[in-house]
């Protein structure tokens, strides 16, 4: 049937109970409903980006910005204090295993409103109409600035590999300096918003490229850690040495718990690719299986990287070497190492390379999230100036102004560690808390509400989906409470964690703004006019046309 058929007698969507009648079984996933003649998605907003990802190419997303087993290599430092090796591999399962809870309730509201904006929109939806509003403006915020933390923890990442694959060859002449990391974070990070900018169209190539890195990369250096070392860690190092190397100060059970931050951080990015919503054509269907994908692989990549590297470390002090420094390039060395212990420069610099190709693709695919999140919000003025940041280059397929927003609020970011390590590390660590937060406000409003504001996708929880949320957001409450214990005991200004501070500032300064912008200036998404109806109104003006039952038999007629 024609498109203008259809916006002749589109089926008209009631209120928000009767939304649950929509199976997700449309033709054209894209297409949400016709507005006075223009045909507008998931959002509520006419598409301005190119749909171009495919499945593939999501996935190369998804597995690119996970980057699992090299973020848990890169991230290491964090948590080889709480139980060493053991703490690192049983922390991992544990993470994975809270995350599958986040991952299948994220999954069930990708499948059933994919839009760009993600946890802002789904914590709207699942508030209602008296709370939707005020609970995604702060879910918004605060899953922007977590992202924003994230970009520069992945930045400073990169930079760091970058200066030791030079180290690498002049390690007798090299003398390490701040500045010499954030030239090289400037680079980096210029260097990826300029191929979000310009290279769009490249993007979805650049991404799978990432996850030929993560995933044939990843074979390679475990095969090659695991191989090449003439000498490898005994199996109670490995398995048994939780106590000997619990150096936190705190009991076993509260260090390990601790120590769960770094398998969090390993694979805590699943929202990142419900983000590109609107740049899929069949969002409803591939987003739930990339955000399985991106759990499952990253997990596997990450657990076989860990057991493979923990055998290959025969000085563990290496790990504690301080910031600006990556301990990872000492267990290349120490790995790759010839009998007499002459390292075997050309391996360790191959290993480094292959992460330094990852992390590139990754900080990407993350300043392509990054600029999508904060674009969403401007469509919806939710943020300053926010008429500038609306815009989108159509030519480009890109919003060029919320992309340069980012890059600059990440150049700031990225000198914090000139003047504090710190500061930075808080600030950066913080990215776990404030994601999940920013997930768990969405979960539990739609437990609240009974979840009878979203409308069915391809992938529904079912009768188990109160379960599962509830139960996501009992992990998230409990490990972000973890999480935010000083790292060692006693502690001290600079040893002390400092990320309940940053989130109770992201709240007020978010309530801030919402006092002094949003309370009088910020009307909701447009999703909102798609997805919740007051109860007591028989229905809207606004006409669907993919989803329900009705409009698939006038899609037949």
């Amino acid at each position: 049937m024609a498109e203008d058929e259809i916006k002749e007698k589109p089926p008209v969507v009631g209120n928000g109970s009767n939304n649950n009648n929509l199976d997700g079984g449309s033709e054209d996933e894209t297409v949400v409903a016709v507005q006075n003649g223009v045909v507008v998605n998931a959002s509520g907003y006419q598409d301005q980006l190119k749909r171009q990802y495919g499945l593939v190419g999501l996935a190369g997303i998804a597995v690119t910005v996970d980057n699992a087993w090299v973020a848990l290599g890169s991230s290491i430092s964090v948590s080889i204090l709480n139980g060493g090796p053991p703490g690192l591999i049983f922390g991992l399962i544990v993470a994975v295993f809270y995350y599958s809870f986040i991952g299948l309730s994220l999954a069930e509201f990708a499948s059933s409103v994919p839009t760009a904006a993600g946890v802002y929109h789904w914590a709207t939806i699942a508030g209602g109409p008296r709370w939707g509003r005020v609970l995604g403006f702060f879910t918004g915020w605060i899953n922007f600035y977590g992202w924003m933390f994230d970009l520069a923890a992945l930045v400073q990442i990169t930079a760091n590999i970058s200066v030791n694959m030079y180290v690498v060859y002049h390690q007798g002449t090299y003398v390490a300096e701040s500045w010499h990391v954030y030239v090289a974070y400037i680079g980096i990070l210029w260097l990826s918003t300029a191929a979000v900018i310009f290279a769009n169209r490249a993007i979805p190539h650049t991404q799978n490229l990432g996850m030929f890195f993560v995933i044939a990369g990843g074979i390679i250096t475990i095969i090659v850690i695991a191989a090449m070392p003439k000498q490898h860690a005994s199996n109670a190092f490995v398995w048994g040495s939780f106590d000997e190397n619990n150096l936190t100060g705190w009991p076993g059970g509260v260090a390990f718990l601790l120590g769960v931050l770094n398998g969090a951080f390993t694979i805590g990015t699943p929202d990142a690719i419900t983000h590109m919503a609107e740049e899929l054509p069949h969002p409803r269907k591939d987003l739930p299986k990339a955000i399985a994908l991106q759990i499952g692989l990253g997990f596997l990549y990450a657990f076989c990287f860990a057991i493979a590297l923990c055998y290959a470390i025969t000085d563990i002090t290496v790990l504690t070497a301080g910031f600006n420094t990556y301990p990872l390039a000492a267990i290349y060395s120490q790995a790759t190492a010839d009998a007499d212990g002459n390292p075997n420069y050309g391996a360790t610099f191959g290993l480094l390379f292959i992460i330094w190709c990852s992390s590139m693709l990754c900080c990407v695919g993350t300043m392509l999230t990054n600029s999508r999140i904060y674009w969403a919000l401007a469509r919806d003025n939710a943020v300053p100036l926010s008429s500038l940041f609306a815009k989108v280059n159509e030519t480009l397929s890109c919003p060029v102004p919320a992309t340069l927003f980012v890059a600059v609020v990440a150049t700031g970011l990225g000198a914090i560690p000139l003047g504090s390590s710190t500061a930075f590390l808080n600030l950066t660590g913080s990215f776990i808390i404030l994601s999940t937060v920013s997930y768990a406000i969405p979960f539990a409003a739609n437990v609240l509400t009974g979840r009878r504001y979203f409308p069915k996708g391809p992938f529904h929880l079912g009768r188990s989906g109160t379960v599962i949320n509830v139960l996501a957001v009992l992990f998230i409450t409990l490990f972000d409470i973890f999480f935010c214990f000083p790292y060692v005991f006693p502690t001290t200004a600079v040893t002390m964690n400092y990320n309940s501070v940053i989130l109770v500032g992201i709240v007020a300064l978010t309530a801030l703004w919402w006092v002094v912008h949003a309370r009088a200036n910020y009307p909701g998404p447009k999703v909102m006019t798609l997805y919740i109806h007051d109860d007591t109104v028989s229905g809207v003006e606004t006409s669907v046309t993919a989803g329900s039952a009705d409009s698939k038999a006038e899609k037949q007629s």
